[in-house]
């Protein structure tokens, strides 16, 4: 019931991130064309950056390519974990073995979480269209962001003891 449970919340979580991917990957396409125009109003401020139409495609073409793995990890995870709530629940002759079942559960985690990150890196990436500080600031809050979902906080005795 647990496996089944993580699967569920995996898989959901998984497609808002492929669909969040896909979104602002046609959201970049659009406002290619009118990003030129805009940086004219933009580059004479020196807060801003660097805004050459060349440094502006770079801008554009890495965090469309982040996008696009994103998104392209996350159709991979959709796969994998159905087919993984498939082969769980499978039964008699049609059952896989256990390996082979961890071994497609474990991928489609992986992926899953390899989409996620991908899609935090990219804002980042979306913020840096608007100069080196926004850049450096979403980085710290993105580096923060991550370390309180990777790691667990230390429990002190009165935790331990309300608990």
């Amino acid at each position: 019931m647990l496996a089944v449970q993580s699967l569920r919340n995996t898989l959901m979580g998984t497609t808002l991130t492929a669909t969040v991917s896909i979104l602002v990957i046609l959201s970049l396409a659009a406002l290619v064309n009118n990003a030129f125009n805009a940086t004219r109003l933009l580059s004479s401020n020196a807060f801003f950056g660097s805004q050459t139409s060349k440094i502006f495609a770079v801008k554009f073409g890495s965090a469309a390519l982040v996008l696009s793995i994103s998104f392209l990890c996350g159709s991979m995870a959709i796969g994998f974990l159905i087919d993984a709530n498939f082969l769980i629940n499978a039964i008699g002759e049609f059952s896989s073995s256990q390996e082979y079942i961890q071994t497609i559960f474990e991928k489609g985690f992986l992926l899953a979480l390899i989409s996620n990150r991908m899609l935090c890196i990219t804002f980042p990436l979306l913020l840096w269209m608007l100069g080196p500080v926004p850049v450096w600031l979403s980085s710290l809050a993105l580096v923060w962001g991550l370390y309180q979902l990777d790691f667990v906080g230390k429990f002190t005795k009165c935790d331990k003891q309300s608990r």
